[in-house]
């Protein structure tokens, strides 16, 4: 799952007792100073080798400051992209609303695409230090129950992570600066800086009126997006939307070593479009939430927290998801889907992750293509600023589009006629009801959801959705 501010209907609501201390150690210490802005790592890398980075004096709310490229959020994405662009040598100024620690909604389960994406940046993920790995998948609904371990594919390792987003967003702008990009936390973008003449992006202005300058600026500022709704760019209606509550549970369930989804959630007689999870954090606690896509009758008007709490009122006592065990608010977020906000560049500024809607139609997944349109991105504007004129440049700058277009569109086409088709409850109690008893089934519906398929060759399986996705009109 992704996150974002709850969807309207879907208030915090107080936890009935206090988290568990402790759930995961920070990965790295504070690195922001007592004047507000951000540490410097001691070297930073250049396309000459390694330099020093002289200490900056703490800045006035009227200084303007300057990088190759802002990228405005902190989160998978922004800093994906800041990390790509920092390892090539350019200077990357992260500008982070929150300050580290902090939440953000999520299922905080990485599939093996995530943790491939992962692996490439060269993040550290050992068990010791609190990520959790698991096996596969199990899937129950429709009176059926199967496990299905993740894929064995040359192109994906065979399993999967999970990691609370507690620190998981703090860990990776972390690995960003220690590769040379500059963060500061705490500045709230307000809007961006133009050029009069062409009207392109020039920077953004923070609310406590700081400017800051760049030749390039990114949009990883989540569902909302406001620097992109500032300029021009809107959601569009002809995309699906998901919304997910969570919240965590003591339970005796931490450790699984399987995701766990339910495709059984009802309301009244009709079977919804959507699944509810649980997922072990391996601390003593358990995340436990829903998801429901839009194409449900009603969607706007049902009752998100009260559907978790009728679905967890069907478990096991001895699971504990009870009031007294809750260790968290029920909070809620957006899913933006399958390209929902388009065109991802334009005057400058380049989309990833939740702010271009890349949410992954079929299972509702956002960390994986957020860190990898981060890097798509980082490739990108890396050799347009190589160009030596303008006009290079933007010949670069404008093939980001086709790219995303290339590794997804097609996939998120055919995902929008599946959340077309699961939309109707007699499809989704068909496809529940004769589906997850068959293992056959199964294994070809978690490659398609997943998107784990092998680039080249593969199985049958893997040729027949490869093809399809690339003969299906991009999204």
């Amino acid at each position: 799952m992704t996150e974002e501010a709850p969807p309207a209907g879907t208030p915090d609501l107080p936890p009935s007792n206090g988290r568990l201390a402790g759930r995961r150690a920070s990965g790295s210490p504070a690195t922001q100073g007592s004047s507000g802005r951000a540490a410097q790592p001691a070297r930073a890398q250049s396309a000459g080798g390694p330099r020093p980075v002289e200490p900056q004096p703490a800045r006035s709310p009227t200084t303007t400051d300057s990088a190759d490229v802002i990228v405005v959020g902190a989160g998978p994405g922004g800093s994906a992209a800041s990390y790509y662009l920092a390892t090539a040598g350019l200077d990357v100024l992260m500008l982070e609303k929150t300050n580290f620690p902090r939440e953000k909604v999520c299922g905080d389960g990485l599939t093996p695409r995530a943790v491939r994406a992962l692996i490439g940046m060269g993040v550290p993920m050992p068990e010791a230090d609190g990520w959790l790995r698991n096996k596969g998948l199990r899937i129950i609904g429709g009176g059926g129950r199967i496990e299905l371990d993740w894929p064995d594919l040359s192109d994906y390792p065979g399993y999967g992570l999970v990691r609370a987003r507690t620190d998981f967003d703090q860990l990776l702008a972390r690995h960003a600066e220690k590769a040379g990009a500059r963060l500061l936390e705490g500045v709230n973008v307000s809007g961006p800086r133009l050029d009069e003449a062409t009207g392109r992006i020039t920077g953004v202005t923070a609310s406590d009126g700081r400017q800051f300058r760049s030749r390039l600026v990114i949009a990883a500022d989540g569902n909302s997006s406001r620097l992109s709704v500032a300029m021009g760019l809107h959601k569009r209606d002809d995309r699906p939307l998901g919304v997910a509550v969570r919240t965590y549970y003591s339970s005796p369930r931490h450790d699984d070593d399987y995701l766990e989804a339910w495709l059984d959630l009802w309301d009244g007689g009709s079977l919804l479009p959507g699944y509810g999870w649980i997922f072990g954090m391996g601390d003593g606690t358990s995340n436990v939430g829903v998801g429901l896509l839009n194409t449900s009758k009603g969607f706007g008007e049902i009752d998100y927290r009260a559907l978790l709490r009728r679905w967890l009122a069907a478990m096991p006592a001895e699971w504990g998801f009870t009031e007294e065990n809750r260790t968290a608010p029920i909070r809620g977020a957006a899913l933006p889907m399958g390209f929902n906000r388009t065109p991802h560049y334009t005057g400058g500024l380049l989309l990833v992750g939740d702010s271009g809607g890349m949410v992954n139609p079929f299972n509702g997944e956002g960390i994986a293509y957020a860190l990898e349109s981060g890097e798509i991105a980082a490739r990108v504007i890396t050799h347009a600023l190589a160009r030596p004129t303008p006009d290079g440049r933007e010949q670069v700058l404008q093939t980001y589009p086709a790219q995303l277009k290339e590794a997804w569109g097609g996939y998120y086409t055919l995902g929008r006629v599946f959340v077309e088709l699961i939309g109707k409850p007699s499809f989704m109690q068909f496809a529940t009801r004769h589906g997850v008893k068959r293992p056959w089934v199964m294994r070809f519906t978690m490659k398609l959801l997943g998107n784990l398929t092998e680039t080249r060759g593969g199985d049958a399986v893997d040729r027949l959705i490869n093809a399809v996705s690339k003969m299906t009109p991009a999204a």
